[in-house]
């Protein structure tokens, strides 16, 4: 069965899946880069499950989701996956479904953050930027390594987004399967409980001992400092391609405050617009 670490791409995935890896993926819990295999991006790209059709790639790759985690599921293991997939139904094709989830944790961040992470991450100014997180049919197209064996190539693959707002609430209101929504802004203030709230939220899943001094030191090997230099030092595979300049995943930290990056006029367009969310959230 599959436990989802979900989210809206720059919301902090990478940062607890990196916690994740160096606790269930590592002998005393320091982190390192390869880890990060373990906590594969779900794909149905290459995954010719399904009979091959005429149909477009949105209906042929979604038609795929199910069939794929059903295969992935045979061996009657967890899986965690990580997905940027809103919880959606495509041409009735669901993302996914009790029979296949066990669980989600769902990762949100201030979307005044997020666009100033997209900004970079993307290449885009931050009106594109706007753009890109307000648009309902937003997609985008993703590189990963197989999951399982190929059978057919498909060269497109993708997750559908949506709007933060959108993507969110796709999650929060799943009730198939229980969800844990952790915000980033928890993980900054305080990684220590929040990381052990998310391992206790696990263990009603799997069965696993809560070690302390484990989660000392993945959290001492898993801070941005650290994984910036990692970056820098040994390069790291989901760094984003750009011909125009270079580009960092691990790139302002906590120094990525909308408060000193953003002018009013754009962080009261992206308040109005996620009004009901991000006042849920506590972040209005």
């Amino acid at each position: 069965m599959i436990i989802w670490l979900a989210s809206y791409p720059k919301s902090g995935n990478t940062w607890l899946r990196s916690l994740l890896c160096s606790y269930f993926f590592s002998g005393g819990g320091t982190f390192n880069f390869k880890q990060l295999d373990n906590i594969q991006q779900f794909s149905s790209k290459n995954y010719q499950v399904t009979k091959k059709n005429d149909s477009n790639y949105q209906s042929r790759v979604s038609k795929n989701w199910i069939p794929t985690q059903e295969f992935i599921n045979k061996d009657k293991k967890i899986h965690f996956l990580k997905t940027h997939n809103a919880m959606c139904t495509i041409n009735g094709n669901s993302f996914t479904n009790k029979n296949n989830s066990l669980s989600c944790i769902y990762i949100v961040r201030d979307p005044r953050n997020v666009i100033t992470s997209i900004s970079n991450h993307y290449n885009l100014d931050l009106f594109e930027s706007l753009s890109f997180i307000k648009n309902e049919k937003k997609i985008i197209f993703t590189k990963q390594k197989s999951l399982v064996k190929k059978i057919n190539h498909d060269p497109k693959d993708f997750n559908f987004l949506s709007s933060w707002s959108s993507h969110y609430s796709s999650w929060k209101n799943t009730t198939i399967f229980p969800i844990k929504v952790v915000k980033y802004e928890d993980l900054e203030k305080d990684v220590d409980k929040t990381f052990i709230s998310v391992l206790e939220f696990l263990s009603k899943f799997i069965n696993f001992k809560i070690d302390d001094r484990k989660i000392k030191n993945c959290i001492d090997s898993t801070n941005f400092e650290k994984l910036k230099k990692m970056e820098d030092n040994v390069g790291f595979k989901e760094t984003p391609d750009s011909f125009k300049k270079k580009i960092s995943f691990f790139h302002l930290g906590k120094k990525n405050n909308w408060k000193t990056l953003l002018d009013r006029k754009l962080s009261k367009n992206i308040e109005e617009s996620f009004k009901k969310e991000m006042q849920k959230l506590g972040y209005l």
